[in-house]
């Protein structure tokens, strides 16, 4: 079975591509999800603040006035304990590609316009094949306007784009007024790539002892529905590649991102669960669903059922909502 995809320009064997996760801190594990399979790897997140400020500066910033980043919450983690600094990430990209075959898409998360962006260039020269722009501003300035927000993700792109050959994957949240309008803007910027969705572990209050702690809950195939009605949407709206992430836990998960239109499938809760070896047998099972429905690749599936190619594109909208309840409807009815 021909499962090659094109990913950015970038040909990948097949779909399958481990997301940003501490998975990738590993160089063993890394190389384990290569034997399995995986096409290409996302390396965990290198962040703004980690760039923009020395170590001993670091526990300071990182407790002060955060709410704005909703990454970088007073329960961040200590320096010491976190991952690997600048320096270390740019030596992790070199052994990564001399470990492997397969490319290494680094990801590198902001959320301002200052000199981290500059880290992009490294990351190029340190050998990453593709970056992936994780960027999340937690907007809670009652004065700031929704637009101001979307051309952040715009400048950060720009400026990016200006530093690097390399192809850019710019990681959405869902939290836009208008998706489409700010993925056809990104599209029009340059982006190379747009990944559907960022899913950002929200925090939770401990009632007994008065104070906010981290809430880790990985994903379940639920969650693919969000990246899976989106990619379906924009598939036949703009030119960069689509990478479907969030809720890939099986091969009938990863083969309807495609069929909605997305060029790879990411994964992360499923291999942090279950282990890289894991993402072998996601692949087998894909060939075996191929096969047995009589598709000759896996482009053929591509795009098949975007909103563009079902019979009834107004299901991807309202429509789908109103019948859903009407399915409810008729059943407390009767």
């Amino acid at each position: 079975m021909d499962l090659t995809t094109n990913y950015m320009g970038l040909k990948l064997k097949n779909p399958l591509v481990p997301s940003a996760s501490p998975l990738s801190k590993d160089l063993d594990n890394i190389k384990k999800l290569e034997d399995a399979g995986a096409a290409a790897i996302v390396l965990y997140s290198i962040f703004e603040e980690q760039i923009s400020y020395e170590a001993e500066e670091m526990d300071y910033f990182l407790t002060q006035g955060t709410n704005s980043y909703a990454e970088a919450l007073s329960y961040f983690p200590e320096p010491d304990n976190y991952y690997r600094g600048p320096e270390e990430y740019l030596k992790h990209i070199q052994q990564a590609k001399k470990s492997t075959n397969i490319p290494v898409i680094a990801s590198l998360n902001g959320v301002s316009t200052g000199g981290w962006i500059d880290y992009a260039k490294k990351i190029e020269q340190a050998g990453a094949d593709a970056l992936e722009l994780n960027v999340y501003f937690l907007a809670t300035d009652t004065k700031m306007e929704s637009r101001q927000i979307e051309n952040q993700y715009k400048i950060i792109l720009q400026a990016v784009k200006a530093n690097v050959k390399i192809p850019v994957a710019m990681k959405l949240s869902p939290y836009f007024s208008s998706l489409a309008r700010i993925a056809k803007e990104l599209d029009e910027a340059g982006a190379n790539g747009l990944v559907l969705f960022n899913r950002f572990y929200q925090p939770d209050l401990d009632l007994d002892e008065l104070e906010v702690k981290p809430g880790v809950v990985l994903s379940s195939s639920n969650d693919l529905r969000l990246p899976l009605r989106w990619i379906a949407i924009l598939d036949d709206k703009v030119k960069a590649s689509l990478a479907g992430s969030t809720g890939v836990h099986t091969a009938i998960d990863a083969l309807k991102l495609i069929a909605a239109g997305a060029d790879i499938a990411q994964m992360c809760a499923a291999l942090l669960l279950n282990g890289p070896a894991y993402l072998g047998k996601v692949l087998q099972e894909m060939n075996r669903w191929l096969e047995t429905k009589e598709y000759d690749s896996l482009s053929t599936l591509r795009g098949s059922m975007n909103q563009k190619a079902v019979k009834n594109p107004a299901s991807f909208e309202r429509a789908n909502y109103m019948k859903a309840l009407n399915e409810f409807s008729n059943k407390y009815t009767r």
